[in-house]
């Protein structure tokens, strides 16, 4: 293979894994535990959270609620983490660390 071969393949691999970067950004991902969802895009912007409005709380429940949001958004990072890994090492045929 010679050197001008690798540069063109080098660059479409580039663009196809902006592309693959540009959708993940586009994407929406929920994350969950039981009271609280939260919506977040692969720029793991938060976009929306949700408290379940039908649970009763007092005080003492506060601690809980703060968990759950942690939950849930610790839940959403590590879908948009596996999806990245997912399409970016697809494209790159298992590359994604080199570049």
């Amino acid at each position: 293979m010679n050197i001008q071969s690798m540069m063109k393949q080098a660059q479409k691999m580039q663009k196809d894994l902006q592309i693959k970067k540009s959708e993940i950004d586009k994407s929406e991902f929920e994350g969950s535990a039981s009271l609280v969802k939260v919506v977040l895009n692969g720029k793991k912007e938060v976009l929306k959270v949700t408290i379940n409005r039908d649970a009763e709380f007092n005080g003492d429940d506060l601690e809980m609620l703060e968990e759950m949001v942690m939950l849930a958004m610790n839940d959403a990072i590590k879908k948009i983490d596996m999806r990245i890994e997912k399409d970016m090492g697809a494209v790159s045929g298992g590359m994604s660390g080199l570049l």
